[in-house]
C-alpha cells in the first residue's frame, strides 16, 4: 500500500487530485479505526488506507526537495564545473562526468557531460575543477509513448542539463590523488581479464557495468541473464554465505574460543559487515540495497531462532527502499528485483513445495534431481513474473530465460566469483595470474552460454506499448496470487487474465513520430518499421523499433515499395491512409507542399505547416508536438497517444515550461 500511494502520484496529474487522494485516504482511515470493532479486517482497512497516504505524501514531498534549476533551451557554454563522478564507459569509448558548475547562474546546478576517451586529461579523478565547453540539452522527456523518460530520472537526480563535451578540456584545480576504491579495483579487474569478459568480472566485483560490449550485453538481456551484471541477491548471498563460512573455519582452529563463544553469531556479524562494505562498494543501488537489507533480516532472524525467507522479509526491504527513494517504484529495477523476490519465497512457502522440497535420505542421483527440478520450477515462476515487467519497460521478453539460468546461476555462484574472489587475494602477493586466465575462459563461457540462448529461433519476442491499466491488472493479480495462503488466492487469476489478454489484443502503432517532429517510423505490411530519415541515430532506431513492437534494425523508406520520396518530402500509404511527411531542414515551396496535403489524412512536420496544408485528419507540426510530445497513431484504428498529457503538474513537466501539455492536440482528433 505503500507503494500503491507512490504509484498513485505518478498517475494522477494535478495538485488537486493528489491533494483530493489524500484526503479520502486519510478519512477512510479514520473512518475504519472509529467504526471498527477490533477486528482484523477494520485494521487492515485503516493501516492500508494510511500506508497508501504515506506513500503518495513521501513521494511529493521528495519531489519538492530535490528540485533543481533545469536549462530552458540548448545552448553552448563554456564554464569551470567540479567534477562529482566520473564514470568510464570503456565498451564506448566514452567517459560520462557528472559536473557541478563554479560561478555560471545561467546553468543548472548539476550537468551530466559525456566526454571522448580521447578529450580526458590525464589525471582527471573527483573534486577536480575542469574548464571545458560543451553543448547542452534540457533533460530530453520520452522519445515517443512508451519510451524512457530522461527528465523524470534527471529530476531526481538533481540533473538540470545533459550534452557532450569538446576538446581541449582543461584541469584548473587536481582532484583526489586516488580514483577511489570502486574505481580502482574496476580498473585492477579490466586489466586483468580483457574485453567483455573483464567487464562482467567488473559488474561482478563492483558492479560497474560500463566495459561490457553492447552486443554482449544485448545478449545478456536477450537471455534473461542480465540480472547477474546487476549486483542482488546473488551477489549479496555469496559475499555473506563466503564470509561467513571463511570466519567460522577460521575462528574453528581456536578452541578456547570455540567452546566459549556461539561462532555463528560471530560469522553473522561478520558477514553483515561485509554485506554492508560490498553494497557501498558496488555504488548502493536499488537492488544492492534490498538485497542487503534482506541479508541483514536474514542474519537476525538467525540469530534469534526464527524463520528466515518470508514474505515479510522482503516487505521490510522494499519498505527501506521506498522510504529513502519512493521514486525507484517507477523504475524497472526496483520492479524487477522485488518481483523476482516475492515470486521466489512465495513459491517456496507454498505447502506443496515446502513437502516437496523437504530434505529426505535418498541417494546422490535423487537429491540432485530434486534439486535440478526445484531449479527450473523457481526459474520458470521466476520469469513469469518478470516477463509483464520487462514487456512494460522494454517492449520485449525471452522465451529460454529458465533454461539459461539453470546453468548461468551455478556457474557464476559455484564457479566464476569463487575464482574471482581467490584471484584477488592472490593478486595481494601477486600471484594471480594463473587464476585470472581461469576466470576469463569461465567468463567467456558464462558470454558464450548468453549468445547461443539469445540467438535460438524465437528467443526473444517484441512487444508493442503495453497500456498501464493493463500492467496495472497484471501486477495485482500477481501480488494478490503471492500474499494470500488460502482459497482467496485464486481470484488473482481474474485479473491477471484480464490484464494479459488485454496487453496481447493492444495494436501496435502504425506511425511514431519523435518530439522534435525530425524522426518518424512507419509500420510496413510486412511488420517491419521504416524509417523517414535514414541517418537517424542508433538510440532513435532502437527507439522506434521496440515502441514500434518490432525486433531488428529498421528499414528507410527509400527503399519501401510504393513510398514517393524526395530529398525534402516523404508520402507513403500505411493502412490504408496517406502520410506525407517533411525530411530536410530546407523550406518546401508552399504550393507544392498545400499540393501534397491535399490528398492527406496525416502530415507530419518538424517546423511550421502553412495555413492551408489541411490534412483529412491529423496534422503534426512543430507547435503541436511542442505540445503533445512524441506521438504514437494507429491508422487503421483511428487512435492516438501522446507523451504528454494535458495538465500535467509534475514537476519535471513543469520545469520544462509544458504546463499546457497536450493542449490543442484534441482539435486534430477524429
Amino acid at each position: 500500500m505503500l507503494g500503491a500511494g507512490v504509484a498513485a502520484w505518478f498517475v494522477l496529474l494535478r495538485r488537486s487530485e493528489w491533494t483530493a487522494v489524500l484526503l479520502a485516504l486519510t478519512a477512510t482511515a479514520c473512518l475504519a479505526a472509529a467504526l471498527g470493532r477490533g477486528g482484523r479486517a477494520s485494521r487492515a482497512v485503516a493501516v492500508g488506507a494510511l500506508a497508501m497516504a504515506v506513500g503518495l505524501a513521501l513521494i511529493w514531498w521528495r519531489a519538492e526537495r530535490v528540485a533543481a534549476p533545469v536549462l530552458a533551451r540548448p545552448a553552448v557554454a563554456a564554464f569551470d564545473a567540479r567534477v562529482e563522478r566520473a564514470e568510464p564507459l570503456v565498451a564506448r569509448e566514452l567517459v560520462r562526468l557528472t559536473l557541478a558548475p563554479i560561478d555560471a547562474p545561467a546553468l543548472p546546478r548539476r550537468l551530466r557531460v559525456n566526454l571522448a576517451e580521447a578529450d580526458v586529461p590525464a589525471g582527471l579523478t573527483r573534486r577536480a575543477v575542469i574548464r571545458l565547453r560543451a553543448r547542452l540539452l534540457p533533460p530530453p522527456d520520452a522519445a515517443v509513448p512508451g519510451a524512457y523518460s530522461y527528465a523524470r530520472a534527471a529530476w531526481f537526480a538533481g540533473v538540470g542539463a545533459t550534452g557532450r563535451g569538446f576538446a581541449p578540456v582543461r584541469i584548473v584545480t587536481p582532484g583526489d590523488a586516488e580514483l577511489g576504491l570502486r574505481a580502482t579495483l574496476t580498473r585492477h579487474i579490466t586489466e586483468r581479464v580483457a574485453g567483455s569478459a573483464g567487464g562482467v568480472a567488473a559488474a561482478l566485483a563492483t558492479g560497474d557495468v560500463g566495459s561490457i560490449a553492447e552486443e554482449d550485453a544485448e545478449a545478456m538481456r536477450a537471455a534473461g541473464l542480465a540480472h547477474l551484471l546487476s549486483v542482488s541477491g546473488l551477489h549479496i548471498t555469496a559475499v555473506v554465505g563466503a564470509t561467513m563460512l571463511i570466519v567460522m573455519r577460521l575462528l574453528a582452529l581456536w578452541p578456547a574460543l570455540a567452546l566459549r563463544v556461539r561462532l555463528p553469531l560471530v560469522a553473522a556479524a561478520v558477514g553483515a559487515g561485509a554485506a554492508v562494505g560490498y553494497t557501498l562498494l558496488t555504488g548502493s543501488e536499488v537492488p544492492t540495497i534490498r538485497s542487503c537489507v534482506a541479508a541483514l533480516l536474514v542474519l537476525a532472524a538467525l540469530a534469534l531462532g526464527r524463520e528466515a525467507m518470508t514474505l515479510r522479509l522482503v516487505a521490510a526491504g522494499a519498505i527501506v527502499v521506498l522510504i529513502a527513494w519512493p521514486e525507484s517504484l517507477a523504475g524497472a529495477s526496483f520492479q524487477l528485483s522485488f518481483a523476482a523476490i516475492t515470486a521466489i519465497v512465495a513459491l517456496h512457502d507454498h505447502p506443496w513445495m515446502r513437502g516437496f522440497a523437504e530434505v529426505r535420505e535418498k541417494g546422490l542421483l535423487r537429491r540432485w534431481g530434486r534439486g535440478a527440478v526445484l531449479l527450473l520450477m523457481t526459474g520458470v515462476v521466476v520469469e513469469a513474473a518478470l516477463m509483464p515487467i520487462a514487456v512494460y519497460h522494454f517492449h520485449r521478453a525471452g522465451l529460454y530465460g529458465a533454461l539459461a539460468n539453470m546453468v548461468a546461476i551455478p556457474w557464476t555462484t559455484f564457479v566464476v566469483m569463487p575464482l574471482e574472489l581467490l584471484a584477488l587475494l592472490l593478486d595481494v602477493a601477486g600471484l594471480g595470474a594463473p587464476v585470472w586466465w581461469l576466470v576469463e575462459r569461465a567468463l567467456w563461457a558464462l558470454l558464450w552460454l548468453a549468445r547461443i540462448v539469445a540467438s535460438a529461433p524465437g528467443a526473444v519476442r517484441a512487444w508493442p506499448v503495453m497500456p498501464d491499466a493493463a500492467y496495472a491488472l497484471i501486477v495485482v493479480g500477481g501480488l494478490w496470487l503471492a500474499l494470500w495462503r488460502t482459497e482467496w488466492r485464486r481470484w488473482g487469476l481474474a485479473p491477471l487474465a484480464v490484464g494479459s489478454l488485454w496487453a496481447a489484443m493492444t495494436p501496435a502503432p502504425d506511425l511514431l513520430v519523435s518530439g522534435d517532429g525530425r524522426h518518424a517510423a512507419v509500420r510496413t505490411e510486412y511488420g517491419a518499421m521504416a524509417l523517414l530519415r535514414e541517418r537517424a541515430g542508433e538510440y532513435m532506431q532502437n527507439v522506434l523499433s521496440e515502441n514500434g513492437g518490432v525486433k531488428g534494425a529498421p528499414m528507410t523508406l527509400d527503399g519501401l515499395p510504393g513510398a514517393a520520396c524526395s530529398a525534402d518530402l516523404c508520402a507513403v500509404d500505411v493502412a490504408g491512409r496517406r502520410v506525407v511527411m517533411t525530411r530536410s531542414a530546407y523550406l518546401v515551396p508552399v504550393r507544392a507542399l498545400i499540393a501534397a496535403c491535399v490528398g492527406a489524412d496525416v502530415v507530419v512536420s518538424e517546423r511550421r505547416l502553412p495555413v492551408g496544408c489541411r490534412p483529412r485528419w491529423l496534422r503534426l507540426e512543430r507547435d503541436v508536438l511542442a505540445r503533445t510530445g512524441g506521438v504514437a497513431v494507429g491508422l487503421s484504428g483511428g487512435w492516438t497517444a501522446t507523451v504528454r498529457r494535458a495538465g500535467d503538474e509534475h514537476p519535471w513537466v513543469l520545469a520544462a515550461g509544458r504546463e499546457d501539455s497536450g493542449a490543442g492536440f484534441r482539435r486534430f482528433r477524429r
